[in-house]
């Protein structure tokens, strides 16, 4: 029986960066994100509903769908966000499931499903246990300011667009402070990986 780690963080976390340690240690990784750029692809049902809801002015020229320009949408107006994410949502959800029965399937001991609204979907019944990627908010500011060209007010908006982490850290079974080094984060993940693929599922 394969344990199903759901993994998730807040804006700035680090959680992609916790993400990808998975690799080293062969544990293979459904992320949600990624298959959320799949969904809106031109070819896709997801895209069709989007550019019917939003309008075309939210396409490039190659008809490709614009993140940025959709993205100041829908972090303006929460209205427009639940209308984004009831479409985007059942068709990742789709993908993400039919991956994770497939590697249940190949005899993986342990998948994760990378999820960043894992809470906020409420979509925990998906997995057996939590781990959140923490930082204080203080970090998560600093970074979406300095490294990724944030406003200020930008930066705000985007980390109370979602659960505080703190409460995230509350409600998950584990929890990788991120706070220090890559080096430290590491390390705390090796530790549970080793106390989870002992435990007898």
């Amino acid at each position: 029986m394969a344990l199903i780690i759901g993994l998730t963080g807040s804006i700035a976390s680090g959680k992609s960066t916790v993400s990808l340690m998975f690799d080293d240690f062969n544990i293979p990784v459904i992320d949600a994100d990624k298959i959320s750029r799949e969904v809106v692809r031109p070819d896709e049902k997801a895209y069709e509903k989007i550019v019917h809801v939003f309008g075309e002015d939210i396409l490039r020229e190659d008809r490709t769908l614009d993140r940025e320009k959709l993205g100041s949408i829908i972090f303006a107006d929460e209205e427009k966000r639940k209308q984004l994410n009831s479409i985007v949502h059942p068709a990742v959800r789709e993908k993400m499931l039919e991956q994770r029965d497939a590697y249940v399937k190949a005899g993986e001991a342990l998948v994760v499903l990378d999820i960043p609204l894992l809470f906020e979907s409420k979509l925990t019944h998906f997995v057996d246990k939590t781990v959140v990627v923490y930082v204080d908010e203080e970090v998560q500011f600093r970074r979406l300011v300095n490294r990724d060209g944030y406003t200020e007010e930008e930066a705000y908006q985007r980390i109370h667009s979602q659960i505080p982490v703190k409460e995230k850290a509350e409600k998950a079974d584990a929890i990788i402070n991120n706070n220090g080094s890559k080096y430290e984060s590491y390390q705390q993940l090796e530790r549970l990986i080793k106390e989870w693929k002992r435990e007898p599922l």
